[in-house]
């Protein structure tokens, strides 16, 4: 058996009405959040990870590269050395 109560639908439509401000709210929020932060990032320029890592591998050769050169000086120092 259902009730025709005036005062409980008024409550149950104050209810939805109030579900319904807070999720246009909460929407509200999430959309201004998102748009503050592409404003934000906006002008920083973001590689990609491919980018990265091929610079970095890159790096990572011309480290190697310097090490044996270093090692190559050393050795061409010490037979001068040897010499004098």
């Amino acid at each position: 058996m259902q009730s025709e109560n005036p005062i409980v639908a008024d409550l149950v439509k104050l209810a939805n009405a109030a579900a319904g401000t807070f999720a246009g709210m909460t929407r509200e929020a999430r959309d201004g959040a998102r748009e503050r932060m592409r404003e934000a990032f906006g002008g920083i320029d973001f590689v990609s990870r491919e980018e990265f890592d091929a610079v970095k591998d890159m790096a990572a050769r011309a480290r190697e590269d310097g090490d044996k050169l270093a090692a190559r000086i050393a050795a061409l120092e010490a037979k001068l050395a040897d010499r004098t």
